[in-house]
């Protein structure tokens, strides 16, 4: 592998802009944003609902729902440029190269057919195997994601399993033509809290014994401590805090991350009362000038109100969009 290989991320999202065009004009839900996603690594999305996490993920999908557009920016898997791919290579490249695992297992499940066949085709449609071997690789792989007498159990229909099981052969279906990335979007909401574990633990391990690399978009802190090498805290459409996973838990910089990790319930919180974060997440057609945050801001200047600040190095990896830390120019 030569060096370039080497340092090429194995997702490099540069400058994404996603827009919905509507009557009263062009609204911004997404706006200039970057990072990167290294072979083996998990990086973590977080923010409130409203945030863009999920069209963040649905842009390099390519699964935008119309008239969601991406505007701007370049989109690169293993160096390839794919935001702009034909819709017909776009359709080859998911589950092939990138594999998907939505929220509610039923939108990626079809409930007329078997899980068998599900598996099976998808896994035709991207590798070369006979039906046979197919189907031996869909029982591995049910096997493997824990679903208990795979073997018998493959030839059943999704609603003969429970939600968590579903959510498992989800996972197994995403995985199924072993893909470089996989995009997994609020994968364990609709769980109860031991299964959500066991469904994170299952990501982890799976994809690390691949080297792919997750995308893991949540609205929960707590599952992006557990799980993530690096987090991305997304505020508005635009990345408010980025850098590795313990350094922003343990030193959140951002007003805003600050107030994320104040509402995380901790055993050794004497307190019964979690932080709040004032107001709310503003709607596209209302972003205010400025930093978007400002108005919910304990630390807010007066620079915030006017000036919108882009992400500041802040060493390690991290960066922060915020302008108590634009030391050029407070100093």
């Amino acid at each position: 592998m030569s060096e370039s290989a080497k340092t090429t991320p194995l997702l490099s999202v540069r400058d994404l802009v996603v827009e919905f065009p509507t009557r009263r004009g062009i609204l911004r839900a997404i706006d200039g944003v970057s990072f990167d996603i290294a072979a083996g690594e998990v990086l973590g999305v977080v923010g409130e609902s409203g945030a863009g996490k999920s069209l963040t993920g649905a842009a390099i999908i390519g699964l935008l729902e119309p008239p969601g557009r991406v505007a701007g920016g370049e989109i690169h898997l293993q160096g390839e440029r794919i935001d702009n791919l034909p819709p017909e290579a776009m359709r080859r490249l998911r589950g092939r190269r990138i594999g998907m695992v939505f929220q509610d297992p039923l939108t990626s499940l079809n409930p007329l057919y078997t899980v068998a066949r599900q598996l099976t085709e998808t896994i035709r449609t991207h590798l070369p195997v006979s039906a046979s071997e197919a189907r031996q690789r869909a029982i591995a792989l049910l096997d493997r994601v824990g679903i208990p007498a795979a073997a018998r159990r493959i030839d059943d229909y999704p609603h003969h399993f429970s939600g968590g099981m579903r959510q498992r052969v989800v996972i197994a279906l995403a995985l199924a033509a072993e893909p470089e990335l996989v995009i997994a979007d609020e994968p364990t909401t609709a769980l109860d809290v031991s299964v959500q574990a066991q469904i994170i633990d299952l990501l982890k391990e799976v994809t690390a014994e691949r080297g792919a690399g997750v995308m893991l978009i949540t609205h929960d802190m707590g599952v992006i401590a557990e799980t993530a090498d690096r987090v991305a805290v997304l505020y508005a459409g635009r990345i408010a805090e980025i850098g590795p996973v313990h350094d922003v838990i343990e030193r959140p910089e951002h007003p805003y991350t600050r107030g994320l990790m104040g509402s995380i319930p901790t055993l050794a919180q004497e307190s019964d009362r979690l932080v709040q974060i004032p107001g709310a997440m503003p709607r596209l057609n209302a972003i205010p000038p400025g930093c978007a945050f400002n108005p919910r801001c304990d630390r807010v200047f007066d620079r915030c109100r006017v000036e919108r600040p882009d992400p500041i190095e802040r060493g390690h990896g991290r960066r922060v969009a915020c302008w108590l830390y634009d030391e050029v120019r407070n100093g």
